[in-house]
């Protein structure tokens, strides 16, 4: 499995938890929450970012799927797929990438990570 996760990284610009912070500020990117109900519950949640199940992740975020999220309006747009610590979260990106959403990426560390930087989150 490690091995696995070092060559998905490998396609990946993954960004720092500030990074990430300043492309969803300035409308360049999407924040996608992917972690399960019971950790938002516990940690709360990322303000602005999208909330999805990662189990309904590519029909969410497929532009031309049918169940579809209205973020969803671009294979050109910039997600950043945040998971609890950064591991399901590379899968999910390179997922992402698969159906052409070749700027999909995800966020080191997590969003432990981003609490940890003390950037903002609400419950």
């Amino acid at each position: 499995m490690d091995e696995l996760l070092e060559r998905i990284r490998e396609g990946l610009e993954r960004v720092t938890a500030r990074e990430a912070f300043a492309a969803a500020e300035a409308g360049d990117a999407l924040l996608v929450d992917i972690r399960y109900a019971a950790l938002r519950e516990r940690d709360g949640l990322i303000p602005g970012a999208l909330v999805v199940e990662r189990n309904e992740l590519e029909w969410r975020l497929d532009p031309w799927g049918s169940h579809r999220a209205p973020e969803a309006v671009s294979h050109d747009l910039r997600i950043v797929v945040v998971c609890n610590e950064g591991y399901a979260s590379s899968l999910a990106a390179a997922s992402l990438q698969q159906l052409g959403l070749h700027r999909a990426t995800d966020l080191i560390g997590g969003f432990q990570a981003w609490r940890s930087e003390g950037l903002p989150t609400t419950r």
